[in-house]
């Protein structure tokens, strides 16, 4: 019986993956930057780039209070208005703990690092100003955020072992590399936020990018890229969630003109709200009141989905 549920709510969450993420309305979204240390002055000037770009984008298009966005780099002075201070491990801990007393249940906390990379395991690293902090380290940082969805980006080279360290419920982790052993500097960072920046990443077009479309971008456009220089490929993008990575999206929805449409919209917004709620109550019920459960949401969801295109609403 467990068995044919599954295969109906894979089903239906098949349909939900095709036709909108999960609405982020009624959640706040928090924003960590980091960046590493540069050494060269191509890649310091690279990095900080990177992290005025994200504090923008996060401001002005995702529209995320700018005290709920940190940027920490190693160069703040080079534009205090986007970094808020140096990106030392001391300071990078500050922030988590900061973010920990600002959020609620159900936000989503988009965590972005970059750099250079190095170590392996619970031990890889990024190195910033001073100590460098592990991997270790950050998954006792993120312990803290279970009732929130946590997208963390690692874009450094060498950062694959990052997966298997933070991933966990409700966690999407993507890397720049599939392992510690691709220790060439990456190219997944500058694609990543292209992305994010043009609407190039939003694939299906219906005015939202998930991290799933990011990561599809970011990946592909760096392949091309290799391929362009007539380059071996050095780094391969790892993503540890595709699911969860499908239904969340960074940045907000459009709101259609179509009083028939808007409401339809409305209604499965609070589906999608329910369909959340219910994944952070997963651990407290049996596997078969949740699969039953989530199988009515995700079919009420598509359901409702294939209503909006009847009614002459985008997917």
């Amino acid at each position: 019986m467990l068995r044919t549920r599954c295969t109906r709510t894979a089903i239906a969450l098949f349909a939900l993956t095709f036709s909108l993420p999960l609405c982020l309305k009624a959640q706040q979204q928090h924003v960590l930057v980091v960046t590493g240390l540069g050494g060269e002055a191509a890649y310091r000037t690279a990095f900080l780039d990177v992290a005025a770009r994200l504090h923008t984008v996060a401001t002005t298009k995702w529209n995320v209070p700018a005290a709920n966005v940190i940027v920490l780099t190693e160069a703040p002075a080079r534009d205090p208005v986007r970094f808020r201070g140096r990106s030392t491990k001391e300071a990078v801990g500050e922030a988590f703990l900061s973010m920990s007393q600002r959020v609620k249940a159900g936000d989503v906390v988009i965590v972005f690092l970059h750099g250079h990379g190095s170590g392996q395991a619970a031990e890889s690293r990024v190195n910033l100003p001073g100590p460098d902090p592990s991997a270790a380290d950050f998954a006792t940082w993120l312990s803290g955020f279970t009732q929130q969805t946590v997208v963390f980006v690692n874009a450094a080279s060498a950062s694959g072992d990052f997966v298997r360290v933070l991933a966990g419920p409700r966690r999407i982790v993507l890397t720049a590399t599939k392992s510690s052993v691709e220790r060439n500097d990456t190219r997944f960072a500058g694609h990543f936020v292209r992305g994010l920046e043009t609407d190039e990443a939003d694939a299906n077009k219906d005015g939202r990018t998930t991290v799933l479309e990011a990561f599809d971008y970011a990946r592909r456009a760096v392949e091309r890229e290799y391929e362009t220089d007539s380059r071996m490929l050095t780094e391969h993008a790892v993503l540890s969630d595709s699911t969860l990575a499908s239904t969340t999206a960074l940045g907000g929805r459009t709101t259609s003109t179509n009083p028939r449409v808007a409401a339809l919209v409305a209604e499965r917004q609070a589906l999608e709200e329910q369909v959340a709620a219910l994944r952070a109550k997963k651990a407290t019920m049996s596997e078969d009141a949740y699969e039953r459960e989530l199988e009515r949401l995700l079919i009420a969801v598509a359901e409702k989905t294939q209503a909006i295109r009847a009614a002459g609403g985008a997917p």
